[in-house]
């Protein structure tokens, strides 16, 4: 979502960073263009020129113009800024739930995402925090509306109110309410009836489900898509019913991301949590730190370590750093690794995360590389024998040519496929022979050596140079890669495009 603003301020910071001395003039040049670029991401006049003024102030003192480092000066009180941004003055702090039975009033226009939501939030709820949650739908207006809730509610396998007809939203409200206190529920959940635009009996409805159920957390749930007016839909409601946190769907798509960024500055209540997709794990909290660092393209090492935790199995996990270690990796490993990869994301969602690998992006796409070329790896190794995955040195010419036509691939593929598993069991040799330590330290220089990540979480660009030189002695390559940064070895040639 914050691609075209991502690539317009690393444009600007680039010519930054690479001029030795700063003038107050340069500084007062690259935040026309900032301030151009928030324009375009469509966040709101006012914000634009808050930020501008804010960075403005800070990065035309001497203390910058005068430093070793202008340029990363000026990077860091941008980041800052939109950290600041993001957030506001104080910190919302965790969901107010404590006291059992939790009422949350979940609110919105229609189509919007609130019965998805709403779902995604119980689940999370009970996942994360071990609570016991119960759904309510109060949309007596859209057809089916109750139904999508409980279908959401076996889905998730979290208690959803039993559907009485004829009821009113404020009876099943208070029905939801005792419920709830009989039945030992930690949290309970109000999916309230959504219009296509704020009216009278919309906010009537709403503020009547209010007083009933007197909500700990009021969240509106706004479409990221919206723009501009998601902020005007927020301080609207705000006014008439009080919110007291917005979650943001649809930050997946690629509309421009100037709602978020707009969202705190106007409206003073904070973005809770932002829908990713469609999935019920597609939900994360909006963290202001990491955004502004992915929106800086500094990656977001925090979130691909989450993700990563998440995905993968403790002990899947501990059993393949044994044989690691033990120098052992055979095509099952690899199959292992390639899948891991896919359920973090893919490619393009890992690179999103790491530190200055942004830029690659677009340079991927011209050589034709995407997640594609994965599955058909996995194609590849799933359609030979066990014996053969477990030593790939049984294969001679004749089963290449089976399993490349199991694939629907061609030998040349599979060559190329081995080609990388072979450059791979000779890295996994080599760090298993250096131990547990030796593989951390290795792992530790890619990323710009033990002092990790200085100026708030954003690492130098002599550090990204030194992430990208440590990646570049790796085996193999990856063609149309200038300045050497390349991806796992023995991919070269995978995925350019017959």
């Amino acid at each position: 979502m914050f691609e075209n603003l991502s690539d317009r301020l690393s444009g600007v910071f680039d010519r930054l960073t690479k001029q030795g001395a700063l003038s107050e003039d340069d500084v007062r040049t690259a935040l026309r263009e900032v301030r151009v670029a928030l324009l375009e991401a469509d966040v709101s006049l006012p914000v634009a020129r808050d930020f501008v003024k804010a960075v403005g102030e800070k990065a035309t003192g001497q203390a910058v113009t005068k430093s070793v480092t202008p340029g990363q000066q000026v990077v860091k009180i941008v980041h800052d800024e939109l950290v600041h941004v993001l957030k506001g003055d104080a910190d919302p702090g965790a969901l107010k739930i404590d006291n059992p039975p939790a009422p949350i009033l979940m609110v919105g226009l229609q189509g919007s995402g609130k019965t998805t939501t709403t779902a995604k939030l119980a689940k999370r709820l009970k996942e994360r925090e071990g609570k016991r949650v119960l759904m309510a739908s109060l949309d007596t207006n859209r057809p089916a509306a109750m139904e999508q809730l409980a279908i959401l509610g076996q889905q998730i396998g979290v208690d959803t109110l039993p559907i009485v007809k004829g009821e009113d939203p404020v009876q099943i409200a208070r029905r939801a309410k005792t419920q709830a206190g009989l039945g030992g529920y930690d949290v309970y959940m109000l999916d309230t009836a959504g219009r296509l635009h704020i009216d009278q009996e919309l906010i009537a409805q709403a503020a009547a489900v209010r007083d009933v159920a007197n909500p700990r957390e009021t969240l509106l749930v706004v479409d990221g898509l919206t723009g501009q007016d998601a902020v005007n839909v927020a301080t609207e409601f705000d006014d008439k019913i009080g919110v007291t946190g917005v979650v943001l769907t649809r930050m997946d798509g690629d509309g421009r991301g100037g709602a978020a960024l707009s969202m705190r500055a106007i409206t003073g209540k904070p973005i809770r949590f932002v829908g990713l997709g469609e999935k019920m794990d597609a939900i994360e909290t909006f963290e202001p730190e990491r955004i502004a660092g992915r929106i800086l393209g500094m990656g977001d090492i925090v979130a691909l370590v989450e993700k990563a935790q998440e995905t993968l199995e403790i002990e899947q996990a501990e059993r393949m750093m044994k044989r690691f270690q033990k120098g052992q990796f055979n095509m099952n490993d690899l199959r292992g690794q390639l899948e891991q990869m896919l359920k973090m994301g893919g490619m393009e969602g890992i690179m999103g995360m790491m530190p200055g690998m942004g830029k690659m992006k677009a340079q991927m796409d011209q050589a034709g590389f995407d997640d594609k070329i994965l599955r058909q790896q996995i194609a590849l190794i799933q359609s030979m024998t066990k014996k053969e995955r477990a030593n790939p040195a049984l294969l001679q010419a004749s089963r290449k040519k089976r399993i490349a036509a199991g694939a629907g691939m061609e030998v040349s593929d599979l060559n190329k496929l081995l080609k990388m598993h072979r450059q791979m069991a000779d890295m996994m040799k080599k760090m298993g022979k250096m131990g547990k330590k030796g593989m951390m330290r290795q792992l530790g220089g890619m990323f710009g050596g033990k002092g990790g990540m200085p100026g708030g979480g954003m690492p130098s660009q002599a550090e990204i140079e030194a992430a990208q030189a440590q990646m570049a002695k790796m085996p193999g390559g990856f063609p149309g890669m200038g300045g050497g940064t390349q991806l796992p070895p023995g991919l070269s040639g995978f995925g350019k495009k017959k």
